[in-house]
């Protein structure tokens, strides 16, 4: 036997443990899935593609791809499994449903390559020099979301006529409407209340499922989409107005889900500056780094808002400012 060579008892150790986590980690996610607010509308703005592109130069340090927040150094282990093994990082702490799809991206490509014979997804050795990352390299993938006093309609119509205006069928148009997003929160943060920031890493083959997966998270607390800019198609209806807002205790939720080529160095969010600091990082991801965006707000509608109680249940993973 191949000194190189994992034994074949332990391959199918791993093989059989890793499948008995799925069946429970699924059922996890089904009822970790909050449930939908049906209070108010949304909108909408996104688009991106995950096809693969030309490398570009990566730091390595510390022996091999440092993966954030101490999520701990991802590379091939030399003499062990073959299987193309991402060690992902959460954001200040991880935790929620967003956490969890993250975790079950990296156990389902580490169970496909036990099930079809494992292929390295090595780093290399060496320490501090610069290296090209792989064109389907690891992709980070980041949610962003910020509740707002119902005072800041201003918001709503900038997020309108972005949705209008935008080109979302071109990287430098998501990158935009990215920039205007975070630039029109910047702009309010004398309504910030609440916010949460996480991030993840989640191996190239896995990227578009799990980013789907969250936006659909997110879509669905959402009554209806009135305002829709996604992939360059258009769409918007009217809403009848419901009455008058109470400013100081009715709210607005933005969530900004964000797909890219390299992490973002995000602290945790614990208050107005932290805030201020992530909204201005989230916003200078460059088009050529950009994979995918979502940015979904609720409500939409004239006159809908969300409540404590609405806004906490529909997002409870929100921290007060």
């Amino acid at each position: 036997m191949s000194p190189n060579r994992p034994p074949l008892l332990l391959t199918l150790r791993l093989r059989r443990v890793c499948s008995l986590l799925l069946v429970p980690a699924f059922l996890a996610v089904l009822l970790a899935v909050p449930e939908p607010s049906w209070a108010a509308s949304g909108g909408r703005i996104g688009g991106g593609s995950f096809r693969s592109a030309p490398s570009v130069p990566r730091s390595y340090g510390g022996g091999g791809y440092r993966g954030g927040y101490g999520g701990g150094v991802q590379r091939g282990y030399g003499g062990g499994i073959g299987f193309p093994f991402i060690v992902p990082f959460f954001g200040f702490g991880g935790g929620g449903l967003f956490g969890f799809l993250i975790l079950m991206a990296v156990v389902g490509v580490v169970v496909n390559a036990l099930r079809g014979g494992g292929g390295s997804l090595a780093a290399g050795e060496g320490g501090g020099q610069i290296r090209p990352s792989r064109p389907d390299g690891p992709v980070s993938i980041t949610q962003l979301q910020v509740g707002l006093l119902a005072s800041a309609r201003e918001l709503q119509d900038d997020l309108r006529s972005l949705a209008t205006s935008a080109d979302t069928s071109s990287s430098t148009g998501l990158q935009r409407v990215l920039q205007d997003t975070t630039l029109a929160l910047l702009r309010h943060p004398d309504l910030w209340v609440y916010a949460n920031a996480e991030v993840g890493e989640v191996p190239f083959v896995a990227a578009e499922s799990t980013f789907n997966r969250l936006s659909m998270t997110e879509r669905s607390k959402l009554r209806s989409e009135l305002t829709t800019n996604v992939g360059g198609r258009r769409s918007a209806a009217s809403a009848a107005a419901v009455g008058a807002a109470d400013a100081t205790s009715d709210f607005l939720a933005v969530t900004l889900l964000v797909a890219s080529r390299r992490r973002l160095p995000l602290k945790p969010v614990s208050g107005s500056e932290e805030l201020r600091e992530a909204l201005r990082l989230v916003g200078s991801v460059p088009s050529d780094d950009l994979l995918a965006l979502e940015v979904i707000w609720q409500p939409d509608g004239a006159g809908e808002v969300l409540s404590t109680e609405e806004l906490i249940t529909a997002y409870p993973d929100l921290k007060h400012l």
